[in-house]
């Protein structure tokens, strides 16, 4: 399907906006920014806003669709190479890092889903729990080729994933470049999980 001028034009507007809002997020915290801080954000009125979103918890579920979406179109692709696991590990990380913090703007809308009400967060959970799955599958697959020690999944997954997401919190674009960092983690992941290899 052919996506018209007029149709990309608003897709672009409301990516933006996303990011923005994300940003916003990130400065004031879910509960206390409002419709009206994003909208200055942007330089838009509120009722310009309000065209493209009904409400402030839309536009934290759009934040995490998109991000959720981005997460696992590059998890497909990057589990589904000819990699051995610990390069697919550490292309996970530099994407899942690029995603958060480079193209969602390292916005708190990534860890404050839990805000959303019933039918969006069942949503959000859902799609974050696929993305976990896949995760899975890799640190499984790196432990069955002998990549990886025999350890507990669940607990080195969920590891991960809380290291990644936490880093909207502390992470400032001024410091150390996505790239850096993302070399940096899976390094230190990647040393704990590696097999070493006999003398």
């Amino acid at each position: 399907m052919v996506q018209t001028p007029g149709a990309a034009r608003a897709e672009a507007k409301r990516a933006e906006i996303l990011r923005k809002a994300a940003a916003v997020f990130g400065r004031k915290g879910f509960h206390k920014a409002g419709m009206r801080d994003i909208a200055r954000g942007l330089g838009m009125a509120p009722g310009a806003l309000y065209y493209y979103f009904e409400s402030k918890e839309d536009l934290l579920y759009s934040c995490q669709m998109l991000s959720l979406r981005r997460l696992l179109t590059s998890a497909r692709e990057i589990a589904g190479s000819d990699d051995p696991a610990d390069l697919k590990l550490g292309r996970l990380v530099r994407a899942h890092l690029a995603h958060i913090l480079e193209h969602l703007g390292g916005g708190l809308a990534h860890v404050e889903f839990q805000a959303l009400p019933g039918e969006q967060l069942a949503s959000v959970v859902a799609h974050r729990d696929e993305y976990e799955a896949i995760l899975r599958g890799v640190v499984v697959a790196g432990i069955e080729s002998g990549v990886f020690v025999d350890t507990d999944v669940k607990l080195v997954t969920l590891t991960l994933l809380g290291a990644l997401n936490w880093t909207v919190v502390w992470w400032k674009p001024e410091g150390e470049s996505v790239d850096v960092l993302a070399e940096r983690m899976t390094e230190t992941i990647l040393g704990g999980l590696k097999k070493r290899r006999a003398r």
